[in-house]
């Protein structure tokens, strides 16, 4: 026999293949595992509207505690589901799987392009604990950059051209230093603007093309006008993502 031979048939080579085979078949089987520690196990709806718990191959992960630092507690993955804001949606059909059409303001109810996830009612934190996003107002070591457009006092349009508001500050990431959002002015309140959504021109003047200028009103507020909660964050940028779809009745389609 050769070298590394073990019987006239298997050596180490073919033991050593074997092994890792084995070995790659249960990473992939793990990653997929760990991949349903969120969002799993999925709500099926069958052809006469029952609906079923589906974990999928390979079962669900054993749970596992996370403990979060500064005081937040733990969280238990897969653990119980948070509660569930109401679906202000109906099928267009009666069979499984149908497409759902909104019952009422898909952007104010959270439907489709405009839905939000179920987060925690607290703001985000930096690493020392201290809120992540503030207001310039309360912040004194960021400041805008004598180079670039200050947007504070210019009016804010929507995608009609129409005005829905005025720029009065600006909310800046402590952790990654740049601004998040302007807070603006709606006559009455103060709702966000996420900047990514927006366009500062060089005169400081601010384009919004995902929604109307009377719908800024609407954007959903906050409960601190000081803070901003990851809860309230997710509703926000729903709020504006959902315009893309239903601001306005010709960006529902057909395109064809």
């Amino acid at each position: 026999m050769g070298t590394g031979a073990i019987t006239g048939y298997i050596d180490v080579a073919q033991l050593a293949l074997y092994a890792f085979w084995i070995f790659f078949f249960l990473l992939v089987r793990h990653l997929h595992r760990e991949g349903k520690r969120e969002g799993w196990p999925l709500a099926v709806t069958g052809v006469k509207g029952q609906i079923s718990m589906v974990e999928g191959n390979g079962g669900m992960p054993d749970p596992k505690t996370y403990y979060l630092d500064n005081g937040q507690g733990e969280r238990v993955k897969p653990g119980p589901a948070p509660a569930g804001y109401e679906l202000k949606a109906a099928p267009i059909s009666g069979h499984g799987g149908a497409p759902l059409h909104p019952t009422g303001d898909p952007m104010v109810d959270g439907v489709g392009p405009a839905a939000w996830a179920i987060r925690p009612e607290a703001p985000d934190l930096t690493v020392d604990g201290q809120p992540r996003i503030v207001p310039l107002r309360i912040d004194h070591d960021h400041k805008v950059n004598s180079r670039d457009p200050d947007p504070r006092g210019c009016e804010v349009t929507g995608c009609d051209g129409v005005v829905g508001g005025t720029v009065v500050d600006l909310w800046v990431d402590r952790a990654e230093p740049h601004f998040r959002y302007a807070e603006v002015d709606v006559g009455g309140h103060h709702v966000l603007l996420p900047m990514t959504m927006a366009r500062v021109s060089s005169s400081g003047a601010v384009k919004v093309k995902s929604i109307r200028g009377d719908q800024f009103k609407l954007v959903p507020q906050l409960a601190n006008p000081d803070q901003v909660t990851l809860q309230e964050e997710d509703k926000i940028t729903a709020f504006y993502g959902g315009g893309t779809l239903y601001a306005t009745p010709d960006r529902l389609g057909p395109w064809l």
